[in-house]
C-alpha cells in the first residue's frame, strides 16, 4: 500500500481544493467512540454487519485476509467470534472488492491496517484507481492523488466505522469470556428463548 504525502507542495489549485475539502469536512472530521474489547460477534452477524456473505467470510478466514481476532474456530461446532475492527476490515475489503480492486491489493493493504492502531483507522482515507490502494490522513494526501490523476475513489475509514457501529447496535453479540451471548435489548425472541430455558 502507498502512503502519500503532501508537504510542501502548496499550489493555488491546490491550497482550493484543500479548502472546499476542509468545508465538507467528510474525509478527516470524523469522531468516534471506542468500540467494546470484550465483546465479539459471531459469523452471521459478521456477515451483516460488513454486508457480505458466509462463503466469503469463510474463505477469508481459511485464507487468513481477516482472521476473527476474539475467538478462532476450533474444529466442528466451535464459533468464530469477530471484533468491531474485523468487521470494519471485512467491509472495508468488500468495498475495494465491488469497486475492482485485486485480491492481491487487498491483501497488502489489510495487512498495513493491522498495524495501525485502532484510533488511527478513523482518521485514514483509503484511495484507489482501481489497481493500487493508497493510505491518506490528511486532506493534502488526497488533493495531491487528485491532482497526480491517480484517485478515483475513497474509502473514509472513519464513515465505515460509524456504518459497522450503526449496524452492530441491532445485532446480538457475545463477551469473549462468557458463553452466551450479550444481553441486547432490542433482540426480544432471544430473550424469550433464554427465559423458556431457564424456567
Amino acid at each position: 500500500m502507498a502512503v502519500s504525502s503532501g508537504e510542501g507542495k502548496a499550489t493555488p489549485d491546490r491550497r482550493l481544493a484543500s479548502q472546499r475539502a476542509g468545508e465538507q469536512g467528510l474525509l478527516f472530521d470524523t469522531q468516534v467512540s471506542a468500540p467494546p474489547e470484550d465483546v465479539g460477534y459471531r459469523g452471521p452477524t459478521a456477515c451483516a454487519a460488513a454486508g457480505i456473505t458466509y462463503r466469503q467470510l469463510d474463505y477469508w478466514a481459511r485464507t487468513g485476509l481477516v482472521e476473527p481476532s476474539v475467538r478462532a474456530a476450533h474444529g466442528s461446532g466451535s464459533q468464530r467470534l469477530y471484533s468491531f475492527r474485523d468487521i470494519l476490515v471485512l467491509k472495508v475489503v468488500k468495498r475495494l472488492l465491488d469497486t475492482g480492486v485485486s485480491l492481491q491489493q487487498i491483501r497488502t493493504a489489510v495487512a498495513h491496517l493491522r498495524d495501525r492502531g485502532v484510533q488511527d483507522l478513523a482518521q485514514i482515507t483509503l484511495m484507489s484507481d482501481g489497481v493500487s490502494v493508497y493510505e491518506c490522513t490528511s486532506a493534502d494526501e488526497v488533493v495531491d492523488l487528485l491532482q497526480g490523476g491517480q484517485g478515483v475513489f475513497g474509502i473514509a475509514l472513519g464513515r465505515v466505522w460509524q456504518e459497522v457501529e450503526g449496524s452492530l447496535a441491532e445485532l446480538p453479540g457475545e463477551r469473549a469470556t462468557a458463553e452466551g451471548p450479550v444481553v441486547h435489548p432490542h433482540d426480544e425472541l432471544a430473550h424469550r428463548r433464554r427465559a423458556r430455558r431457564t424456567g
